[in-house]
């Protein structure tokens, strides 16, 4: 396999082709634009279709539509893009559709700004929409790893009949790395032909109907429990995480995922002449998250410091892991400004010695 330097959302895109996406449907929005662009000029040559549809509410109704006939389908947007679907999500959802969405996220609230942030995690960790449902949420932190979570995406998404979110932000969706593609790729699972999709009826199978409508309260009850016995089973089969550093006891355990997660390894690299002993814990899926590995590591630490671009939201995943077994402390910023090595190093050091370590706000 020869290796490509490419843009992250142009490996993003070239990843769904590969994994069989034939269908596309978006809208413009940065910093995700290379995504549409780069399915635009890719789709007719695969014999795919790309619509650039009137916003993202509609096209988030039309991968619905897409996904009930059977076929591999894919959009993407940026956070306030994403808001716009929510509706839809719900929807695909309850009607147990596979689609697979990616979210390079920008600042906000609001229309926020184009740089880089954390920020939609709780959108995507706790349903998004209305309802009791959930999405299987995956969080790269390379280029290559997002190409390698969109194929994954695919599968995991026709396995359970459900949505499937890959969240980046600005920097992984517009920097450049080198990537690779495997040619002789497999399903994660073996899929099932889909039988349920809506591809004509000829009387040779049972009709098949797509529905999100239980005016039943028990027929409606009977569905959410089936959707929940889904994401059981994907917190127990379908939870990835990674663990970095030094392995016996911890001064201080880092919990970082995506981008932050680069940067504190860069920082734990800076600080081994300290002779502190540090570990990060990385989740790649944000939901389901990585409780059981996260306790374990815990146990280790003296102290567990979380370091995201957002005001916190993963914050709360982890006090419910840990189950207030160390004392949590909390690193951030919004609005775009980006976590520098230099500032999680210092914020380790006050940890380790004691201190509350909190970036809230730059100035």
């Amino acid at each position: 396999m020869a290796k490509k330097l490419m843009k992250g959302c142009e490996a993003i895109g070239e990843a769904a082709i590969r994994a069989g996406c034939k269908l596309f449907f978006g809208y413009p929005i940065t910093p995700q634009n290379e995504i549409p662009e780069y399915m635009s000029h890719r789709l007719p040559q695969v014999g795919g279709a790309f619509v650039q549809a009137e916003s993202e509410l509609a096209a988030s109704n039309m991968i619905y539509g897409a996904a009930a006939c059977g076929e591999r389908v894919f959009t993407s947007s940026s956070s306030p893009g994403i808001s716009l679907m929510q509706e839809a999500m719900s929807y695909i959802a309850a009607s147990e559709l596979p689609v697979v969405v990616v979210n390079i996220m920008r600042s906000g609230p609001g229309l926020g700004g184009i740089l880089p942030t954390q920020s939609d995690y709780a959108q995507a960790t706790k349903g998004g929409g209305h309802g009791d449902y959930r999405v299987l949420s995956l969080a790269p932190w390379s280029v290559q790893e997002a190409a390698d979570l969109v194929a994954d995406a695919f599968d995991l998404a026709d396995f359970y009949r459900t949505p499937v979110y890959v969240l980046g932000d600005g920097l992984i969706g517009q920097m450049m790395e080198p990537v690779e593609f495997p040619e002789d790729r497999k399903p994660l699972r073996p899929l099932p032909p889909k039988t349920w999709a809506t591809t004509g009826w000829r009387g040779d199978r049972p009709r098949a109907v797509v529905n999100s409508l239980f005016l039943d309260p028990i027929k409606c009850e009977q569905q959410n429990a089936k959707l929940q016995a889904r994401y059981a089973q994907m917190r127990a089969e379908e939870v990835r995480s990674a663990y970095y550093g030094d392995e016996g006891d911890l001064d201080v355990l880092v919990v970082a995922y995506g981008t932050v997660a680069r940067v504190t390894l860069t920082a734990m690299e800076d600080m081994k002449a300290t002779g502190l002993k540090v570990g990060m814990l990385r989740p790649i899926t944000v939901w389901p998250f990585p409780r059981d590995a996260l306790a374990e590591a815990a146990e280790r630490a003296k102290a567990i410091l979380v370091a995201e671009l957002s005001c916190g939201q993963m914050l709360e995943d982890v006090w419910l892991s840990t189950a207030s077994m160390r004392p949590v402390h909390f690193l951030g910023h919004q609005g775009g400004v980006l976590l520098a090595p230099e500032e999680v190093s210092a914020a380790i050091r006050d940890v380790a010695a004691g201190r509350s370590a909190e970036v809230r706000y730059a100035g």
